[in-house]
């Protein structure tokens, strides 16, 4: 980073040997899917794919805990089989080897828990969710769900990165399988082969940084990685901020890794796909789309974070990109009416913050947001889910208000405050307080990271506003709504639709992330990081920055110690957006879509509030400068492959047959024809013999 700060990686201890039974981690949730399979092979018209899937993860999560509970200092590797051994000479890099296996320590254990935890939660939830479509696509939904944590489960537990790369693009495949589920739905189609395309620039990236470590270090092992000599070199280098003896390639290696980390996560500009992402179903949202695949990038980091070291521009360029996207997508979220799609971009931002934790050194920080933000996140988004599945598809904030005074809502009513009071940060009393204020201190901490810290407390200030602009204008109020689009006429009108509640699988599970979240809190607020920051010590995440001039606050601060004040000052910001929202929302609103104080407020914005209800206009942009481009590029090669390349084809093969068709005609079987043609024939030869005769006369 900088010549002032010395960087201390956690010694690497000799890489033990996991016990076989790590391996069924993955294997449960394989076995899920050949049995979820079968049953569709078989037609099974029940909820048995279901319970199925439940029983296979929560198996999975079971194996999980007994991971962490045998675990002890250090790495160990769990090898399945050999599965590429590949040699071409004796030299360093003429060797290709890497194993089937999976690779443990804390950072894997912590990923796995949330992970496997998490699955069999929102499994148990789309049991209810999705038991509209039991048959055939009940069947499909859980083997693209439990294929999903197959995936994710390589990608984590991998022991090389080929087996990230294979779970990388298998959640990537699984992605576009759940969230074009419903493929009769055009704009289901559409985000899927949207989230599908723009994660294929970043796994580009990421394809081409994980053939640069194997031509540059001899390995993708990350036992071999991180324990070769010339790794530890470059980090000493690093250390002393002495950047001009690592290689290039070296250098080069986190900047392409870093791109498949913006691409996986959606982070600036390649965050475009996960809004649109909303279209699947809301467990996938929960899952795939804010508490698991989404932070696959930051895992990559965080994995090769002593990678990440080596170069001189890989981190501060990871925490301006996460803090920009923290921002630019909050204020994105602040305009948006469909309260998941503000839940999409809300995810975004909080991404944007782990990113600026990897990026500001503070990797217990950004680990233990992943962590907090897979609960509140996946609660959030599950109770829009139960607010969608009850009202007929309706997500609209302005059709919708007092749900909480509607009879059966209660729970969902609650556990939606306890999402909103974490994502905003609310006081000491949420997980999600403690674990952004690590990462907002530790900005103004970093020279040169001052800016930005700036970006993410002013971040904070609006994440609070337009999350309690949702449950403000949903959940309290004048009680009043209006069905979606999936109201099936039944002759009576909208007038006479009565929503459903949610049942006991939607309700037991909104309850128990509910409290997750409260559980959170000592697992991150005790010592700075608690039990998470535990698990990041002796993984390849930790490290341990020694400031020679001290570790104080920056100027950005005037001289205070931003770990001792930011509690404070989050805190206000917090409150402070949380009070707008209720001026503006609530107080005074007589019905759902009326909000007398916000619509002043937005004619007072004038175009600001229409460019951000639009999202700034990047889809459109995106659409003018690549999109419409490649579409005519691609029509010139069309035309070009039709007529020149396919008509010199043609022409070729057209010659023969109309000779063939011409001579065919005078196959008739008469012979006064065949006769005259032999005439014929004859009287061209004796020509063609005199011309000849006469030229060399």
């Amino acid at each position: 980073m900088t010549g002032d700060v010395i960087l201390t990686f956690a010694a690497d201890a000799p890489v033990g040997v996991a016990p076989w039974w790590v391996m069924l981690i993955p294997a449960l949730p394989m076995l899920g899917v050949i049995l979820c399979t079968l049953m569709a092979i078989a037609g099974v018209r029940s909820k048995l794919p279901a319970w199925v899937t439940v029983g296979c993860l929560g198996a999975s999560f079971v194996v999980a805990v007994a991971m962490l509970l045998n675990h002890g200092e250090g790495a160990a590797v769990a090898k399945a089989w050999d599965w590429f051994h590949i040699s071409w000479g004796d030299a360093q890099g003429q060797q290709f080897n890497a194993i089937f296996g999976f690779y443990i320590d804390r950072l894997t254990i912590l990923w796995m828990l949330f992970v496997t935890g998490l699955a069999t939660l929102i499994g148990l939830y789309a049991s209810e969710y999705m038991s509209h479509d039991v048959g055939p696509g009940y069947c499909r939904f859980f083997v693209a769900f439990n294929l999903f944590v197959f995936s994710m489960a390589c990608l984590v537990m991998g022991a090389n990165m080929l087996m990230l790369y294979l779970g990388w693009e298998g959640v990537g495949l699984c992605s576009y399988l759940l969230i074009g589920y419903y493929y009769k739905k055009p704009s289901a189609v559409a985000a899927g082969k949207k989230a599908f395309i723009v994660n294929r620039i970043g796994d580009l990236g990421l394809a081409l940084g994980v053939y640069l470590t194997f031509v540059h270090f001899g390995t993708i092992e990350y036992a071999e990685l991180f324990a070769s000599d010339k790794l530890a070199g470059y980090l000493e280098h690093a250390s002393h901020g002495d950047f001009s003896h690592i290689p290039l390639a070296a250098q080069v290696i986190p900047m392409l890794l870093m791109v498949g980390a913006f691409g996986k996560s959606a982070q600036l500009p390649l965050y475009v796909w996960l809004p649109d992402a909303m279209e699947g179903p809301t467990p996938v949202s929960a899952l795939i789309h804010a508490a698991t695949m989404v932070t696959a990038g930051v895992f990559l980091i965080a994995r090769t974070y002593p990678v990440f070291q080596v170069s001189e521009y890989a981190l501060p360029t990871v925490a301006w990109i996460g803090g920009l996207t923290a921002f630019f997508s909050a204020t994105i979220g602040m305009a948006q009416f469909d309260i998941k799609r503000i839940m999409a971009y809300s995810t975004v931002s909080q991404l944007g913050y782990m990113f600026a934790g990897l990026g500001v050194l503070t990797s217990v920080g950004a680990a233990a947001h992943v962590f907090t933000h897979a609960f509140f996140k996946a609660l959030l988004f599950l109770c829009c889910g139960a607010v969608m599945h009850g009202f007929a598809g309706q997500l609209d904030l302005r059709k919708l208000s007092g749900l909480w005074r509607m009879k059966g809502w209660g729970i969902v009513s609650i556990t939606m405050l306890v999402g909103c009071l974490n994502l905003a940060g609310f006081p000491v009393i949420t997980s999600g307080f403690w674990s952004k204020d690590m990462i907002m201190a530790e900005a103004f901490v970093r020279p040169g990271m001052g800016p930005v810290g700036w970006l993410l407390l002013i971040t904070a200030g609006l994440t609070a506003y337009y999350t309690f602009r949702v449950f403000f204008r949903v959940f309290v109020g004048p009680q009043e709504y209006h069905p979606g689009d999936e109201l099936h006429d039944d002759g009576h009108g909208a007038e006479h639709f009565h929503p459903h509640a949610p049942g006991w699988a939607i309700n037991s599970v909104l309850v128990i992330l509910a409290v997750l979240s409260f559980v959170a809190i000592p697992l991150v607020a005790l010592n700075h990081g608690g039990w998470v920051g535990e698990m990041i010590h002796g993984s390849t995440a930790h490290y341990e920055a020694h400031a020679e001039a001290g570790h104080h606050g920056s100027v950005w601060l005037a001289g205070f110690n931003p770990h001792a004040v930011m509690y404070y000052i989050s805190a206000v910001v917090g409150i402070a957006g949380i009070l707008v929202a209720y001026a503006l929302h609530l107080r005074g609103r007589t019905s759902a879509g009326e909000a007398p104080a916000a619509e002043a407020f937005k004619n007072a914005l004038g175009p600001v509030q229409r460019w951000a209800e639009h999202k700034w206009y990047v889809d459109e942009l995106y659409d003018f400068l690549f999109r419409k481009p490649l579409w005519v590029l691609s029509q010139i090669f069309r035309y070009v492959d039709m007529l020149l390349v396919d008509g010199l084809v043609n022409t070729a093969g057209w010659i023969p047959s109309a000779l063939g068709g011409r001579l065919r005609r005078g196959q008739n079987g008469v012979l006064q024809s065949y006769a005259a043609s032999m005439a014929g024939g004859l009287a061209l030869f004796v020509v063609v013999v005199l011309i000849l005769a006469s030229r060399s006369g």
